[in-house]
């Protein structure tokens, strides 16, 4: 089997050539090889290579910046995805999609399903959507990976960015009444192994492929998350400037961006866990085993 990596240099990208390397053939592109905002050439990729399956992972993930360069991160997250499928129909190829919780209007304190109606709040979550809707309707063998709050030990997120900052300041400030689970892109790129060798074993003419919720179980908000993320490092033995009582809460209210923000990002899983007979677990987990990487 031979598959096309995007994003390789990304979080999930990075963890993707390690889950998949043991399965298949993975060629691996970052933006140096091909920029998912020339249509052209990505067609002219795909065309070449042939692959059996497209993992997609890359994506234009600048949420604030989305706000000012829409046609940019259309041209990635929107785009792109229509491309691969249209090409992966044309040789016969399965698709692998990430998406996001934020497609979501993100009020309430109810679990997403799947059957929700999106309803995106920024020009992010809008083209991510979109790129969705794109891809499955241009080639029926693609499966949509719509995941939250994406942590891992390479790359930037948040964890990362609370470990700096808690060296570095007294006392810090982060948002409590947005909802959601951290998700290990560790965890994502080994489920993602997992289903990619259902298909070498069994091949894909029964393979359940649509639309999915894929996170890590429990919920906390970025306060909880960033006092968590503290206390495990202190534990390490790292020292911290700010404590995990120092680190206060605010509203969303209290820190604007520029894109609008949902309060729940719950993520219901049951219809993933139920068709695959996988289970996801907690999120500290995840989270705990990326800042043993780092620390």
């Amino acid at each position: 089997m031979k598959l096309l990596l995007t994003g390789c240099h990304g979080q999930l990208g990075f963890e993707l050539q390690r889950s998949l390397a043991p399965l298949a053939e993975v060629i691996a592109i970052g933006r140096e090889e091909c920029d998912l905002s020339d249509a052209p050439a990505l067609r002219a990729l795909i065309q070449t290579i042939r692959p059996d399956g497209i993992i997609n992972p890359a994506a234009y993930t600048a949420v604030d910046k989305a706000e000012s360069e829409i046609k940019l991160a259309r041209k990635i997250n929107t785009d792109a995805p229509r491309v691969m499928g249209e090409e992966a129909a044309r040789c016969g190829a399965f698709v692998f999609h990430y998406s996001t919780d934020y497609v979501f209007e993100g009020t309430g304190t109810s679990f997403y399903r799947e059957t929700d109606i999106p309803h995106p709040q920024n020009v992010y979550g809008q083209s991510k959507y979109d790129g969705e809707q794109a891809l499955r309707a241009a080639c029926t063998r693609s499966l949509v990976m719509r995941t939250s709050w994406v942590v891992g030990a390479h790359g930037g997120n948040f964890a990362k960015t609370m470990l700096k900052l808690a060296s570095e300041r007294e006392s810090l400030n982060v948002v409590a009444d947005q909802y959601g689970a951290p998700t290990s892109a560790a965890l994502l790129a080994d489920i993602t192994a997992q289903l990619v060798g259902r298909i070498l074993q069994q091949g894909d003419q029964a393979f359940p492929y649509g639309l999915y919720h894929v996170a890590a179980s429990g919920v906390t908000n970025w306060h909880a998350y960033a006092r968590f993320v503290i206390a495990q490092a202190m534990r390490a033995g790292k020292s911290m400037k700010t404590l995990p009582e120092k680190v206060q809460p605010i509203s969303t209210a209290e820190y604007p961006l520029p894109a609008k923000r949902p309060a729940n990002s719950r993520l219901d899983t049951t219809l993933f866990q139920h068709t695959f007979n996988l289970r996801l677990p907690d999120w500290q987990q995840g989270v705990a085993h990326v800042l043993q990487q780092i620390l």
